[in-house]
């Protein structure tokens, strides 16, 4: 009687445990953000069943054109704008998967998230690569790679004329490049498309 006393105990104990995991809790504390089943539905084992997000613990997810890519690493530091003030982070994660002509890059954010920080948020980030100091540069012109050597047309002290100068291209970020020769500090040049005065050395500005 004992033995068997026994076993409908551990049998009880079994079916208590079962029963008890038909309730579905999340492995962390926060809000719910969506649910992707319905009560009732039989789902197979690893089906995502909702989604839980801590709002104190919330990262980046920075969708960077692949070509934009070099450089990119772990451990470098970055700044998020989260449109309601700028929060310091660090790169933690990149896929190795591009998608789209994109790669995601997941940074950690370092500094005190804004009162209307929440999961999805759109946000805007950029992330420093290297720093360089006491440099020459300008904005970037709509050809010209780094490294390069291009013409651009360095405009008069007056505005009236534009000289075509030869200006050798060094490193790049997204907006800006650095002049490496052919420019000095207050140069003023024409950026735009000028492919169509290829064939001329100095031009006329109205």
């Amino acid at each position: 009687q004992e033995v068997a006393l026994s076993s409908s105990r551990a049998d009880y104990a079994t079916k208590k445990k079962q029963v008890d995991n038909l309730t579905i809790r999340a492995g962390i504390d926060g809000v719910l953000q969506e649910v992707d089943v319905e009560v009732g539905q039989r789902v197979a084992t690893g089906t995502i069943l909702a989604k839980v997000a801590d709002p104190k613990k919330l990262k980046a997810e920075l969708k960077i054109p692949e070509t934009q890519m070099k450089g990119v690493r772990v451990g470098l530091d970055a700044s998020i704008d989260t449109r309601n003030g700028i929060v310091p982070g660090r790169v933690i994660r990149i896929d190795p998967v591009a998608q789209n002509g994109t790669v995601i890059v997941d940074v950690g954010l370092l500094g005190a998230l804004p009162p209307d920080a929440r999961p999805e948020l759109s946000v805007d980030g950029t992330i420093e690569v290297d720093h360089l100091r006491n440099i020459v540069y300008v904005d970037r012109p709509v050809s010209g790679d780094e490294f390069t050597t291009i013409g651009l047309f360095k405009v008069d002290p007056d505005g009236k004329g534009a000289t075509r100068v030869n200006v050798k291209l060094g490193r790049a970020s997204v907006n800006t490049i650095e002049v490496l020769e052919g420019l000095n500090v207050g140069d003023r040049v024409i950026l735009s498309d000028m492919t169509r005065y290829d064939q001329y050395s100095r031009i006329r500005l109205n």
